[in-house]
């Protein structure tokens, strides 16, 4: 089940990484304990530099790296804690499962931010289904992205 996305809430068109982190960084201002992003995207669209600018807007200082390999990455030292994780490599319910993931779509201390967001819509059950700000990224041009900010609203 792939949640359709609402009209957005907010659209910025982002032309440099500088700037795409500068948009994560403000967004994150807003973050309470217990908050769920979803960042989807093709492939090189901004997603990991998204998590970054969100991290360092949380006041984490250190350097951020997609969790591709490990799926999880785990920042401490800022306002919030960051559970950075990436969901490209696993293709069905049961890997998502026996990987513990769905323990951060639940936690209520810190932010958890998810790279290839829609493989959970996809595979989790609708009760598995958190609320989420949805945050969508499209290429527009070697350097131009439109970054689409949703909230999931369930």
């Amino acid at each position: 089940m792939v949640q359709e996305l609402s009209k957005p809430m907010v659209s910025h068109i982002s032309h440099s990484v500088e700037e795409t982190s500068r948009i994560a960084a403000t967004l994150s201002a807003t973050f309470v304990p217990g908050t769920i992003v979803g960042l989807t995207g093709e492939l090189g669209a901004g997603k990991t530099q998204f998590a970054r600018g969100l991290a360092q807007g949380l006041g984490v200082s250190q350097r951020i790296h997609s969790p591709t390999f490990s799926l999880v990455n785990h920042y401490a030292g800022g306002r919030l804690p960051v559970y950075h994780l990436d969901l490209y490599r696993l293709e069905t319910i049961e890997q998502l499962l026996s990987a513990g993931l769905d323990e951060f779509f639940s936690q209520t201390n810190g932010v958890t931010v998810t790279e290839w967001f829609e493989r959970w819509q996809q595979l989790a059950p609708a009760p598995w289904q958190p609320r989420a700000i949805l945050i969508h990224f499209e290429h527009l041009s070697e350097t131009d992205r439109r970054i689409s900010i949703h909230d999931s609203g369930s």
